[in-house]
């Protein structure tokens, strides 16, 4: 046997870590570690050792909890992620085409009134309803295009393009909603230095700058800022990506925003989805909660508005919207399409569930019903999904 040669072994080392990279940016590797997190979380939650769960995610290290270091912090990476994603699509994709553009914004909007109006309707003069309608307005970005890497991979490009741009509005609205409703104050010099920070890194880009020495303490601490003002720390993911350059100059092989969604994906799909799915998930689901999930007017108005609302109000309003002229219909896709993804909206999760804490005393029944809605959204979706996508294959042979 020859001996290795020197360097053979770091070599080896590195080919295995690209490949696993690689592995990790295949979007239905991404949905499944989700899928795993979200389940292992709740077992574990609803188990005779879910003292150990809960113990775990109330623990804090530094500032924050572990919980809430998933849920602001990682989260905030996969948002930055998809964020990029939106801004490649709204500036040479997809969404470039104005009318094209429009369609997931009026889409998020229709989808985010038609579920609040009914949970409002059906919870009408319940204790908590006053604050209690907007719990079924959110669709989780994470989840929902974890359900659509598993069972639309026959579906066109342009369906996951508007499901990811829908979900961004859809939860920009709610957080929206959240510090309306819910922030008690606003902290000014600290939303004054978000504004400055990502003042910086948009002049850094336009300078062409690319020292991640600067960009990522500027990253970090829009980030907290963001999060001591009082509003959403995710956002700051957004934020970022949406200033971030994606027309590459002539002398680069690749523009700053696809370098960054290369380098970061496989993170984002393997370490902080997954890791605040597991931190979110674990919703305790007592006997009680599920015994009230069809009787409690706020639940059933949940459940039906995630269910039902997600779809009259993403249907309707894309529909309304085309045949006014005002938008068009993602490339190679047609109503049916939208019917699926529309279902896969009602996929409340994350947000829904943070809702339903802030605006009742007793949220374990609302907890509950987003838990039943979301499931039966993601089912319900995968069935059309899966139909849709045969049928884009049969027309294509």
């Amino acid at each position: 046997m020859p001996a290795d040669r020197p360097g053979s072994t770091v070599s080896s080392k590195k080919t295995v870590a690209a490949e696993f990279a690689r592995y990790l940016r295949t979007e239905t590797v991404g949905g499944t570690v989700l899928l795993v997190a979200t389940a292992i979380a709740l077992v574990w939650a609803n188990s005779p050792i879910s003292e150990t769960y809960f113990w775990l995610r109330d623990l804090h290290l530094g500032p924050l909890s572990v919980g809430d270091w998933a849920k602001d912090g990682l989260l905030a990476i996969f948002f930055f992620v998809a964020g990029l994603e939106l801004k490649r699509e709204l500036v040479v994709g997809e969404l470039s085409n104005l009318k094209a553009a429009t369609l997931p914004v009026i889409a998020a909007a229709g989808g985010m009134v038609a579920p609040a109006l009914i949970a409002l309707t059906i919870g009408w003069g319940e204790p908590g309803i006053e604050k209690a309608w907007a719990i079924p307005v959110a669709t989780d970005i994470a989840f929902a295009l974890g359900v659509l890497a598993l069972t639309a991979s026959g579906l066109p490009s342009s369906i996951r393009v508007f499901l990811l741009s829908l979900a961004v509005v859809d939860d920009l609205g709610a957080i929206i909603v959240i510090a309306v409703l819910f922030t008690a104050q606003f902290n000014l010099l600290a939303g004054a230095a978000v504004v400055a920070l990502l003042a910086l890194y948009w002049f850094l880009q336009r300078r062409r700058v690319t020292s991640a020495w600067l960009y990522v303490p500027i990253a970090l601490g829009t980030w907290w800022f963001m999060h001591e003002s009082g509003i959403h720390a995710t956002i700051a993911g957004v934020a970022l990506a949406l200033l971030t350059r994606v027309k590459r100059d002539p002398y680069e092989q690749h523009a700053p925003a696809v370098r960054l969604e290369h380098r970061l994906q496989p993170f984002s799909a393997g370490v902080a989805v997954p890791v605040f799915a597991l931190f979110a998930a674990g919703v305790p689901v007592g006997a009680e909660a599920i015994g009230k999930l069809f009787s409690d007017k706020i639940a059933i108005g949940v459940v039906v508005g995630l269910v039902v609302g997600k779809v009259i109000g993403i249907v309707g309003a894309s529909a309304l919207a085309v045949w006014l002229k005002a938008a068009v219909w993602p490339s190679g896709a047609g109503p049916r399409d939208i019917v699926a993804v529309a279902v896969l909206g009602g996929v409340g999760f994350t947000v829904s569930l943070l809702i339903a804490e802030l605006s009742l005393a007793e949220p374990e029944t609302a907890k509950a019903a987003v838990l039943f809605a979301s499931m039966i959204a993601s089912l319900l979706a995968a069935v059309l999904l899966i139909r849709r996508s045969r049928a884009h294959g049969t027309m294509s042979e």
